[in-house]
């Protein structure tokens, strides 16, 4: 079997997701970033002969199969069609299009270059408990599904530090400018795997709460969560957040049929609790089940080895059985499906600015809806091209880090 080699755009993210392509036995042969400290922590990490590149016009010409899109959060859309014009198959993480324009040429690119894989790197949907939660709904014995929950519940400390100096590093940062809408795959993408089901209406209220006091703080969004319904092909409801801040941290995920419903129990690590009514309830099960789920797969030392609870290797393993079969990937992780989450996250913060206005998730299947927003470029975020931001950022559109909050986080900097 032919060796796939592996470029990573995006070294520091990219660095922890070519551990598992190396597992899988793929060569890691170059890693471009602009960030030159980052780029020599991958190199080590990488290990072997890997190039390394500061310019994405000189990394693109390397040879490589197959490149990992761990660029910045909103700006993965133009690298893959660059790639795609290349015939590189394409690893993208998290929303595919910053906005609605992107997601109509990304589109388009797919169809120009169809022997060119596009993956969405999404890894939530193959945590354990969410295997677990598709295995059951596969089964049949929740009916027919009409309600689901994905949330991505993720606060963090003000006074985290070392997170502010690796993440958020400079004031026009994208986490500095992050809608809570946005950051959406990790919620929506594994509901959307369980039920097979694709939003078409989108609407979204916020909950405003600022960060408070006297820290390093650079962030215009005062709010802490997005609170976003959609209604979706099959008549199913959604409920989803983006990346929320409330309470305590967890991945909550719920499935709900005519006939029973299944979820994994907040702050109880992976287990699972499946419930039936007495009249729905199937012979081998209980009207309520409580149980840890296994991986039931061959892979399992290596899965467990990985990051993200496993989801790591798992979601690069099937992006190369793509390559190696000729076929592109399986709801939700292809290009279309990727435009429509991105489609949900762009315009859930459309609905909340709005007081919660309904929008309709375009088919980008059809011209008429691709004539519609192939100029929309409305984007919350500064772009490294020097490109300024047209839409607030959060529900108070004047809502700004206090001048002692970025002062601090300024200091941590020495500026």
């Amino acid at each position: 079997m032919k060796t796939i080699k592996v470029g990573v755009f995006g070294a520091g993210r990219g660095a922890d997701l070519a551990g598992n392509f190396q597992r899988l036995g793929c060569e890691i042969t170059a890693v471009c970033d602009f960030h030159e400290e980052r780029l020599q922590k991958a190199a080590a990490r990488i290990g072997g002969d890997v190039t390394l590149y500061r310019s994405f016009d000189e990394f693109i010409e390397h040879d490589m199969d197959a490149v990992i899109l761990a660029n910045f959060f909103h700006e993965h859309a133009p690298y893959a069609i660059r790639c795609m014009e290349k015939g590189i198959h394409i690893f993208s993480e998290c929303i595919s299009n910053g906005t609605m324009a992107e997601g109509v040429e990304l589109i388009r690119a797919s169809e120009k270059y169809p022997d060119v894989v596009y993956f969405l790197a999404e890894n939530y949907p193959q945590m354990i408990f969410n295997r677990e939660m598709q295995r059951v709904v596969k089964g049949g014995t929740l009916g027919k599904i009409i309600y689901a929950e994905g949330e991505y519940n993720h606060p963090g400390d003000p006074m985290d530090i070392g997170f502010k100096k690796t993440y958020t590093y400079f004031t026009k940062h994208w986490r500095n400018f992050n809608p809570r809408t946005y950051y959406i795959t990790h919620s929506l993408g594994p509901v959307m795997r369980a039920t097979g089901a694709t939003p078409k209406t989108v609407t979204a209220f916020a909950a405003f709460a600022p960060v408070e006091g006297k820290v390093p703080h650079a962030s215009y969004s005062g709010d802490r969560a997005a609170i976003i319904t959609t209604q979706n092909d099959d008549g199913s409801i959604f409920r989803i957040t983006g990346c929320a801040a409330f309470g305590a941290h967890h991945n909550a995920y719920r499935i709900c049929g005519t006939e029973g419903q299944i979820e994994n129990l907040r702050g109880m690590g992976a287990k699972i609790m499946l419930r039936y009514n007495s009249w729905t309830k199937p012979e081998d099960k209980e009207e309520v089940n409580l149980y840890d789920p296994g991986w039931n797969d061959p892979d399992e030392q290596k899965i467990t080895a990985s990051g993200h609870g496993g989801s790591d290797y798992i979601t690069a393993r099937m992006f190369l059985d793509c390559i190696r079969e000729g076929h592109q990937p399986e709801h939700p992780f292809h290009v279309h499906s990727a435009v429509a989450m991105s489609s949900v996250a762009i315009l859930a913060h459309r609905s909340m600015l709005e007081g919660g206005k309904p929008y309709e998730i375009p088919d980008f299947h059809t011209e008429e809806a691709r004539k519609q927003y192939e100029n929309d470029r409305h984007t919350p975020y500064y772009g490294t091209d020097g490109s300024e931001p047209d839409l607030p950022v959060c529900s108070h559109p004047d809502y700004k880090p206090t001048d002692e909050q970025m002062q601090c986080y300024l200091d941590l900097f020495g500026r």
